[in-house]
């Protein structure tokens, strides 16, 4: 049964989903988001984001919020598989998803995580309609 849990919730820390994502991803990467509009010009805030991902065909939402006045949101700690110390071995990942949207605007994105890495993702928002156009 697929049932989506958020990752600060109480409950969600004492069932075996958790424990068994959290045996599965000991480790921590930072997500940055920024957006912006007008060729990077200006900042977009209150662009409502949710990251989230799959584990065992459910969901676990780690972030729902806006970016700020600066178009950014700083630092989101997520889980992420350990790094291996082997540079001969590909990096374990885990994918979570990215999703943005304001008004008529709507955009996913998947992104992946890894151990003591800082992803940026950038946002490049297209508001429709008005003068903007379809």
């Amino acid at each position: 049964m697929n049932q989506t849990y958020y990752f600060q919730d109480t409950e969600f820390l004492k069932t075996d989903v958790y424990q068994q994502f959290m045996k599965a991803y000991p480790g921590k990467g930072n997500l940055k988001i920024r957006a912006y509009a007008a060729s990077e010009a200006l900042p977009v805030s209150h662009l409502k984001i949710q990251v989230s991902t799959l584990f065992h065909q459910d969901t676990i939402i780690f972030f729902e919020g806006e970016t700020d006045a600066s178009g950014m949101i700083d630092s989101l700690s997520l889980p992420a598989p350990l790094l291996t110390v082997n540079n001969l071995e590909v990096p374990e990942t885990i994918t979570y998803q990215v999703k943005a949207s304001m008004d008529s605007f709507s955009q996913e994105f998947s992104i992946k995580m890894y151990d003591g890495i800082c992803v940026l993702q950038n946002i490049n928002y297209v508001p429709r309609g008005g003068l903007y156009g379809n």
